[in-house]
């Protein structure tokens, strides 16, 4: 009866599966991410339609009147604001990866997959990098309609994969926020609602003119905005050429950035966790 009860529980324990590498599981779960999110397009158009008028409608009204400003004459404005679209972009988009952990845990997917050996890490940054590879193809269509503006990269084609990299960086610092509060909420309408939070920082910076224009409060809080220093790069390669330490800075800024949102992302997976 022992031998028989042995053999039974033997047969009922799973099969111990060697764990897959790291980036392994990371490519795994970002494919899946993308394709769901692919299979939801409304979800992907209104961020592009968004961010094109709002180059258009800065373009048209502020690219003419940007004359005084130093170095931005003769319609070199549009090289100067089209980084603030990228950073637009990045906030509008950022839900993405929020959204996708909020379908998860609704269809009870996102349970089932903690059951796995599949490594915590590569469950949260997996929306976080899909969310930030279609933020880069809104970049695309917004840089082609830049081109269309009278565009002119002061480092070429180069400068402009340089912005590319940039606002995948931004990406997937921004959608730690909305991962974390997914986590926290299981809300789509909380999670909708997070991008919210980051938009103050888009204007609490040098928006429309250059940082050294700006003065008082404003000019405070800019210098310690993450967000003013990738503006400073991204800006830097389209009209001024390579700044090793401007570029330095905006990376570093993304990656501080970047640590924050995905420790709070963490923190919101530990506290579902312990509601389990």
């Amino acid at each position: 009866m022992t031998t028989l009860s042995s053999q039974v529980t033997s047969q009922a324990r799973p099969l111990s599966m060697p764990r897959l590498p790291f980036l392994t599981q990371l490519a795994i779960m970002t494919r899946r991410s993308i394709l769901v999110t692919l299979r939801n397009p409304a979800e992907i158009l209104p961020g592009i339609i968004i961010n094109v008028f709002f180059l258009l409608v800065y373009n048209s009204t502020l690219g003419n009147a940007s004359n005084f400003l130093p170095g931005l004459q003769g319609g070199r404005y549009i090289a100067f604001i089209l980084p603030l679209s990228v950073i637009s972009a990045a906030l509008s988009g950022s839900g993405l990866a929020g959204q996708a952990i909020v379908r998860d845990i609704e269809s009870g997917y996102f349970d089932k997959l903690l059951l796995t050996p599949m490594s915590r890490g590569a469950i949260l940054l997996a929306p976080m990098i899909s969310g930030a590879l279609f933020l880069m193809v809104q970049t695309g269509i917004v840089v082609g309609l830049g081109f269309l503006l009278g565009l002119t990269s002061a480092t070429g084609l180069v400068g402009v994969l340089v912005l590319m990299g940039f606002s995948l960086l931004i990406g997937v610092a921004f959608a730690g926020l909305s991962v974390g509060i997914a986590l926290r909420s299981g809300s789509a309408g909380a999670t909708q609602g997070a991008s919210f939070l980051f938009f103050p920082l888009s204007f609490l910076t040098a928006t429309f003119v250059p940082l050294d224009l700006l003065s008082g409060w404003i000019k405070t809080a800019a210098i310690y905005n993450p967000i003013t220093y990738v503006l400073e790069a991204t800006r830097s390669v389209l009209l001024s050429g390579w700044d090793n330490e401007v570029i330095l800075r905006g990376v570093l800024s993304c990656l501080l950035l970047g640590a924050v949102t995905y420790g709070f992302a963490l923190s919101g997976l530990g506290a579902r966790l312990k509601r389990k």
